[in-house]
């Protein structure tokens, strides 16, 4: 891992941030492998990684990498480890309060679900979908309780009131607000998630509708 991040610095100069993450229980499990302390086994990873031999031409500086986190203790380890935090599914509050943890000298990239997408009742649908998978991973439903959803949000691929908090639907006007109040929140950056009524569609028209809307963001 460190070898190809150096690797890329190498040949893409300031063009390339490693993130890396522990994932998830069932994801891991289902590999033949133990998820267990992943604090501690994300640590002893970067260890290894800060050890981990370069026989390539030396580098300007050392390349950045930033850690998928949800959990207070990992945006610590990601402030003071890494160049920062990614995360995943956080509404703006969320994103306030893990700025919040990571102080200001770290970068905060959060990823926010959008869908170019009107009629309510199609929308949610294919939020629902979306989502679904993610209520099956203890990781993301305790972030999801930590950001004040309850019991009553998770049956049933999840409560509108979830859906409409994970994914950010209707014209371009609101999806730019969403990312406006990211920003406000202590964003440093916000990777925009395209969904499509098909899920294995590329989204092109979606990003091409977005685009001049979010010019300058």
């Amino acid at each position: 891992m460190a070898a190809a991040q150096r690797t890329l610095a190498e040949a893409y100069p300031g063009r390339f941030v490693l993130g890396i993450g522990v994932s998830h229980a069932p994801i891991v499990d289902a590999r033949g492998h133990r998820y267990e302390r992943p604090l501690d086994r994300m640590r002893g990873y970067l260890d290894a990684m800060d050890a981990a031999p370069w026989q390539g031409p030396p580098l300007p500086e050392q390349p950045p990498r930033m850690l998928a986190a949800l959990g207070p203790r990992m945006l610590e380890l990601a402030a003071e480890r890494s160049a920062g935090a990614l995360t995943y599914h956080s509404t703006p509050e969320a994103t306030a309060w893990a700025r919040s943890i990571l102080g200001g000298g770290s970068l905060l990239a959060v990823e926010q679900a959008v869908l170019l997408e009107e009629d309510a009742s199609e929308a949610r649908r294919i939020g629902r979908e979306y989502i679904a998978f993610y209520l099956t991973l203890p990781n993301y439903v305790r972030a999801w309780e930590r950001a004040g959803f309850g019991p009553e949000d998770l049956p049933a691929g999840g409560s509108d009131r979830l859906v409409d908090a994970m994914v950010a639907w209707g014209s371009p006007e609101p999806i730019s607000e969403r990312v406006d109040a990211h920003l406000d929140a202590g964003a440093d950056h916000v990777c925009l998630h395209a969904l499509d009524a098909d899920p294995n569609a590329l989204p092109i028209g979606a990003w091409r509708t977005l685009a001049p809307a979010l010019h300058g963001r």
